[in-house]
């Protein structure tokens, strides 16, 4: 081993207002006291950081033109807790995008308040 995953590290145009939507979604612990840059933090101590662009260009899924470069899958249990899911999402300022279609697992991509695409996965915990 060379080094241990300190976070990952999210480009955006607000990296209060990002780090509040993920936070609600994980309930993580928000510090946005630097405008420039926020961090969630789990009681575990894993984090997720959002850092200031102010050129930031969200990716078009499946747009191959504006890639993805990088996006967050959050496991939830079976499909109804997804559709639970995609409801709360949406109230929070998340987009649905297009949903994978399975009756015991799938994925259903949304993309977050900056463009970032997300999914929220079903029925595929025992799978990893």
């Amino acid at each position: 081993m060379i080094a241990t995953l300190q976070c990952t590290v999210i480009d955006c145009p607000d990296p209060a207002a990002l780090a509040a939507f993920y936070g609600r979604i994980l309930g993580w612990r928000v510090n946005d006291s630097d405008p420039e840059w926020a961090t969630l933090t789990a009681e575990d101590g894993q984090r997720l950081a959002f850092q200031l662009a102010p050129d930031h260009q969200p990716p078009q899924w499946p747009d191959p033109a504006y890639p993805q470069q990088i996006h967050l899958d959050f496991d939830v249990d079976t499909r109804e807790d997804a559709e639970r899911a995609r409801r709360e999402l949406i109230e929070l300022g998340a987009t649905f995008l297009r949903d994978s279609g399975g009756e015991r697992s799938g994925f259903q991509v949304f993309q977050d308040p900056a463009g970032h695409p997300f999914c929220i996965c079903y029925g595929q915990t025992e799978q990893n």
